[in-house]
């Protein structure tokens, strides 16, 4: 199946660049471009792409705007957020709008490509440090409510979505309670569907916010 993808970036040159290597892959389509924030939404609308590469700084609505117009439609693509560097201050608003991932401009043929089919599937595209720069802001900003189990979720479950929000992996969260990777995501998907979270970001975002997990744990 064909990802279709948007790419939203005000330099002429990233657009191109990023077209380009997205069309040397056989299971990826680049349908459209955008130069600035208010672009993106209109085409995103017209388009239906799967995925938006998004980049965040640019003219007329910049890429937080953008992202929370998208995400606002009743069948949202995914959004992949560019960056000049992984430790942008956009990180924890990016996340809270919607977002599904961080991708560095400078980042390979190769990552680009995989970073649109790691989104695509329904996963977060989070390195390490834009999770600990998330739990950063977390313990900055974020509120202060009484640790409770979510409604609905099982203890087993409440474990593995604490280890997501730590910034554990699948395979790291596997070792350390004793279960399959496959068993793991199975639990994940679960708690996604249950709490009616898009993904494995919006999950970090949803423990930290309901005190679940609290920053320094």
């Amino acid at each position: 199946m064909t990802i279709r993808v948007l790419i939203a970036d005000d330099q002429g040159m990233v657009r191109t660049g990023f077209t380009v290597f997205l069309g040397t892959q056989p299971d990826i389509e680049v349908v459209g471009e955008a130069a600035d924030g208010r672009e993106a939404v209109t085409e995103t609308a017209r388009l239906c792409p799967d995925v938006v590469l998004m980049d965040v700084r640019m003219p007329v609505m910049d890429g937080l705007a953008a992202t929370r117009e998208i995400m606002a439609a009743r069948e949202p693509p995914k959004v992949l957020i560019l960056t000049t560097f992984d430790l942008d201050d956009y990180v924890y608003e990016a996340l809270r709008a919607g977002a599904s991932g961080f991708l560095l401009k400078d980042a390979s043929a190769r990552q680009l490509a995989e970073a649109v089919r790691v989104v695509a599937s329904g996963e977060a595209l989070l390195a390490p440090s834009v999770t600990r720069r998330l739990i950063a802001e977390f313990a900055r900003v974020g509120p202060r409510r009484p640790r409770a189990r979510p409604d609905g979720i099982t203890e087993r479950e409440t474990e593995v979505l604490v280890l997501v929000a730590q910034g554990r992996s699948n395979q790291e969260i596997a070792a350390e309670l004793v279960l399959s990777e496959q068993t793991v995501k199975t639990h994940l998907g679960r708690i996604l569907a249950k709490l009616d979270l898009r993904d494995r970001a919006q999950a970090i975002v949803y423990a930290y916010e309901t005190g679940l997990v609290r920053p320094g744990e």
